[in-house]
């Protein structure tokens, strides 16, 4: 690798950490007996899919130059940073070349918009193309659709490409024009609508043809900066789940705000908090798999999550009239709100009591996190020394354990055991 190329890897590879967007869930490409690379079942590092596999994929922009000026981005056009971009054939042999030296399984590629978006997505879309159709390449493909570029071009990126993302950045439309004044919601939910019905169509066309093309089969994603503007935790989850609905997104990815400039538009933070961020994605995982409404897990009382403990977590000390609940009787549903009990080990709760009532040690071997659940659960032990406390000493147990003598005093004294029965 020359030196000129050298540096705008190491300028557009470090422009391009600012994008978290790129999981590879989803995908099920696979190899060909004359073909390079595969999408399904390997990796090693970067990032995680869905299913817990860890995969690598070279993660650049094509260019840090762009024509807009938002405040919160790095390459915005007003800030004064050292410029790059590569060409369409550059990328494709870096791609290449990290992939046959095993660093690589895959390449997520996201761009600023130089000249105009459609002169930036058609540079994107012919390399997924050359990459597919020049070296065969069956490897992770994840592009960025970008607000305003044709449908045409769109569409081609998808038959190439395994994901697609458009970018919403921020969590109000409001807010996004106050920091980024030449965007807007409409111009991003364009390219989202047109990715939905394409994806569902295609996916409806292979039911009926199995050799039909497939078509973006990661689906859609996108990410929001949280801290740069005011929202609460309440509005960007509500956000979040009107695109789960009504686009059918795969993904959602929360972004801390990372100060870059002195723009009076954003704050002048260190940079937003990592666990507001780790418990925007913990909520986010309960309204995907887990059943829980947003209002269940923010509200008007609670428009912030709580950053001491996990959603889940804050939903039963906040709703200590649903607890206990019997894991000898209750549904799968009641039962996957006890924190500490995640979706495997409720299944497995569901499948082994058909055979016998559970005692708090079987819990233990399901994998159940038995030092969260004690406080919220029934088993057949007759046991409930540990059920009644008060929210804030189950907090306080959970954050801090037994071990402090005064907290154990505390319990004596304040522990009130219902008269419960088995």
């Amino acid at each position: 690798m020359n030196q000129r190329l050298q540096e705008k890897l190491a300028i557009l590879a470090d422009a391009a950490k600012y994008d978290v967007s790129c999981a590879s869930s989803g995908s099920k490409r696979k190899n060909t007996a004359t073909g390079l690379g595969n999408a399904t079942g390997m990796g090693i590092c970067h990032t995680y899919t869905q299913d817990g596999r860890c995969v690598s994929l070279l993660k650049i922009l094509l260019t840090n130059h762009c024509i807009f000026d938002c405040a919160y981005c790095v390459s915005r056009r007003s800030n004064d940073i050292k410029r790059a971009a590569f060409t369409v054939q550059e990328v494709v042999d870096l791609t290449m070349h990290f992939y046959r030296r095993n660093y690589i399984e895959g390449l997520f590629l996201s761009s600023g918009i130089f000249k105009d978006v459609d002169y930036t997505m058609e540079r994107l879309a012919r390399i997924a193309k050359k990459l597919r159709e020049e070296h065969q390449f069956n490897g992770y493909i994840h592009l960025k659709a970008i607000p305003g570029a044709s449908d045409e071009l769109i569409h081609e990126a998808g038959l190439y490409a395994d994901r697609l993302s458009v970018n919403l950045e921020i969590p109000s439309e409001r807010s996004l024009k106050k920091v980024a004044p030449e965007k807007d919601y409409a111009t991003a939910y364009q390219p989202m609508n047109f990715l939905r019905e394409r994806i569902a169509g295609y996916k409806a066309e292979r039911r009926s043809l199995k050799k039909a093309p497939t078509f973006s089969p990661g689906g859609q994603s996108t990410q929001l900066v949280i801290g740069a503007t005011p929202e609460t935790d309440q509005q960007v989850l509500q956000l979040a789940d009107n695109l789960y609905q009504d686009q059918k997104l795969k993904r959602v990815y929360y972004s801390g705000y990372v100060p870059i400039s002195t723009d009076a538009r954003v704050p002048q933070v260190d940079r937003t908090p990592l666990v507001r961020e780790n418990r925007l994605y913990q909520a986010d995982w309960l309204l995907r798999f887990y059943g829980f409404k947003v209002q269940e897990i923010v509200d008007d009382a609670h428009p912030q999550l709580d950053q001491e403990v996990d959603p889940k977590l804050a939903y039963a000390l906040r709703n200590p009239e649903h607890f206990p609940i019997d894991v000898n009787t209750a549904d799968y549903e009641w039962i996957l709100r006890v924190p500490g009990i995640g979706q495997k080990s409720a299944g497995k709760i569901i499948s082994s009591r058909r055979f016998g009532k559970l005692r708090r040690e079987h819990l233990r071997k399901m994998g159940v996190v038995w030092k969260r659940a004690k406080y919220f659960v029934l088993t057949a032990d007759r046991d409930y020394l540990h059920l009644g406390y008060d929210p804030d000493i189950i907090r306080h147990q959970v954050l801090h354990g037994a071990k402090q003598k005064k907290m154990t005093n505390q319990l004596d004294l304040f522990a009130t055991p219902q008269p419960l029965l088995a």
